[in-house]
């Protein structure tokens, strides 16, 4: 069974291209631009492989995203990877500060984009 990532980002040009990239790699991929909508597919029946979130987010920002899922039990087991095009900096302490997996720099090509996230998923 192909593994499941939900993609969370305002941008729908960065949601077509890593659903793209994704789905091409073989991956259950589900792209949404609202984290409060992503709920319905953490909490299903099938649990994500691993969320990837937009710091900037409208409503919720992703680091506040990443604190709630890191605080209920069915969801803080899920591998969570921070998006965005701050400095490295900056992101590694949002990560620390959350609790994320990790992150990912934008903007991203493909290849690498396709790397880290296949290094944030757990076996």
């Amino acid at each position: 069974m192909a593994k499941r990532i939900i993609v969370i980002d305002d941008s729908h040009l960065l949601l077509a291209m890593a659903g793209d990239v994704l789905k091409e790699a073989g991956y259950d991929v589900i792209t949404t631009d609202s984290g409060i909508e992503a709920n319905q597919y953490i909490y299903s029946a099938q649990t994500p492989d691993l969320i990837l979130i937009d710091v900037m987010m409208p409503l919720l920002n992703g680091d506040r995203k990443v604190r709630l899922l890191k605080e209920r039990e069915k969801s803080r087991h899920i591998p969570v990877v921070l998006m965005s095009s701050k400095e490295e900096d900056e992101l590694r302490e949002l990560v620390r500060q959350s609790g994320a997996n990790g992150y990912i720099r934008k903007p991203f090509n493909p290849q690498s984009f396709l790397k880290q996230v296949t290094s944030f998923l757990v076996d």
